[in-house]
This record gives C-alpha cells, structure tokens and sequence, in this order.
C-alpha cells in the first residue's frame, strides 16, 4: 500500500505521471505495502470454488473501496522500501488523520549522512510550521482517490472474469484463495475519460476466500491504453504490474507490495516507469494522531548515520 485528480467523471482534466501510475495500479488492484513474497503461485491447486467469478469480484470489489479510501482510523507505523528511476531509499512513515507522514531514513541499503537528516528534520520542522500545507496537499490527495474508487467500482461490468483452471495457491499463504482470470469485456463502454485504463489490462487476482479480500493482482497491458483518445498519454503493451495486499493487524488491510514496469507517453514525454515498492515492519498505533504528533514522533526516532 503502498496511501495519494480532480473528479475526472465531470471534467476532464490533464491527467500527470503520478496519478497515470497511481490510478493505473489500483484499478488492476481492486488496486502504500509488508515484506510480501516474490515468489510465483505454487503448484498447489484447489477445486473450483461455488458461486460465479461475478460474484467474488463484485465482494472484492466492495471491499476494496475503503481500503483505497482508509483515512486512517486503524493508524500504522512502518517503512517503504522503493526502488524506482530516482534511486533506491528506505522511508519510515507514520499515519496520521491527515495522511501519512514520511521521513528518509536509508539511501541505497546504507543509513543516510548527518547532512540528509538534517535536511529531513528541516522538511518535517517546516510541516510543523505549516501543518495546514501538509493538511491541504493530503486533501488533494483525497481526491484522487475519490477518481480511483470511481474506476475500481466500475471493473465488475467492464472485464471478463473466470476460474483460473486448477485454482494455483500463492506460496506462504495458508488460507484457501479464488482465483480469476481477467480480461477486457469488449462491450464495455467507457464512461469517463480515465475508463481507458480499462480497456487493455488483462491478468489474474487472488481473492482470500475467508474475507473476500484481494491479495494479489498480475496484471499485464494486452494493447495500447489511451488517455484521452491518446492526446493526454499511452501506456504502450507489454507493461506489468503486481501488487500484494497483506493484513498486518485484524482488519486492516494495505498495499504491501507493487512491481510496475511500463513504458507510456504523457503529453509529447516518454516515460519508462520501473518502480519496486515493499513496506515491512508494521507496527499498529495505540491512537489515531495528528499531523503534529506524526512528525514529532517521527523527529525523536533515532536513527543510525554514517
């Protein structure tokens, strides 16, 4: 999870690479992140499960929106370790009711120098400053989630699900899970502008059979993604994502592991997204805190330098 457009259902608005990446991973998700394994499913294989694939994804489904939506109410603490075209860090984040709150705490496997953590606790001295341009950026993350939830309730109607033949298990996961092939449902008809993001994955979810919950999603572009019928961007075919979901403590359930790997075009801009994210070490806050209580818990973590 690995947790971040105005209402794209009501005017269509330039669509920039983060939320091209953000949108894109949590509709194949549904699609912040623990230390999730990378191995592939096992050879381990279960009867088909009753009911229709139908009616497993649209359960998924409903269960996914407050997982995208999660203001915070069951707050963790934990780390992210990304891998993308900027470098290779490690930041600790603790989540506030206003969003999460990060800071930097190793580049490139070694711990940061005095001179970084100086330029971190500058960055989080000036939230404390300013707490409400913190508070005013998280609301505007707010509404890109608000677009994403739009795009996931719209995956029940515009793919094609089946049992997956065999049923293959995920490794390292004792409970039984339905599997579901995916692809396009060619009459599908699109009804926003960021509903092309629909229209050319295709892959496989996992979905844990005891609580409904997806936990994970392989997902690869079958053709051309347009945004905007190509004018905004394209994602080119050939791209993949995976993303895990875990549940570190009862109840509550985060993104615990994305690979993306795409080639697309914003605007007249190529762009070659190869992004890795793991969060690990989760720990469940007794309260949920404020912006002001995230950063000052964050600044008196001691941290090893070199």
């Amino acid at each position: 999870m690995i947790q971040e457009s105005p209402n794209l259902s009501r005017s269509p608005q330039p669509l920039d690479r983060s939320l091209l990446r953000r949108s894109l991973s949590l509709v194949v998700c549904a699609a912040a992140w623990l230390s999730a394994s990378t191995q592939q499913p096992s050879a381990t294989q279960l009867p088909q499960p009753a009911g229709t694939p139908l009616s497993w994804i649209r359960a998924a489904v409903a269960n996914e929106l407050p997982i995208i939506a999660d203001n915070g109410t069951l707050p963790l603490r934990y780390r992210i370790h990304k891998i993308d075209t900027k470098g290779d860090v490690v930041r600790e984040i603790i989540e506030s009711r206003d969003g999460g709150v990060a800071r930097l705490v190793e580049r490139n496997g070694q711990p940061i120098t005095a001179a970084e953590d100086a330029a971190e606790r500058a960055r989080l001295q000036a939230i404390l400053d300013s707490p409400a341009d913190f508070i005013k950026h998280h609301r505007r993350d707010s509404s890109s989630r608000d677009a994403t939830c739009q795009l996931v309730r719209q995956m029940p109607e515009a793919m094609i699900y089946t049992y997956a033949p065999g049923q293959p298990q995920l490794p390292n996961v004792a409970a039984p899970q339905v599997v579901l092939d995916f692809t396009p449902d060619p009459a599908f008809h699109n009804r926003t502008l960021a509903s092309d993001l629909l229209t050319g994955l295709a892959g496989r979810i996992w979905i844990d059979a005891r609580t409904r919950r997806m936990t994970r999603v392989d997902g690869r572009v079958l053709k051309p993604v347009n945004f905007g019928w190509g004018i905004l961007g394209r994602i080119a075919p050939g791209g993949t994502i995976t993303l895990d979901q875990a549940e570190p403590t009862p109840n509550r359930w985060v993104y615990s592991r994305l690979d993306m790997h795409l080639t697309m075009r914003v605007f007249v801009k190529s762009l070659n997204v190869d992004d890795r994210m793991t969060a690990f070490d989760f720990q469940p806050l007794a309260v949920p805190v404020s912006v002001e209580q995230a950063v000052h818990l964050l600044l008196n973590t001691k941290i090893p330098l070199r």
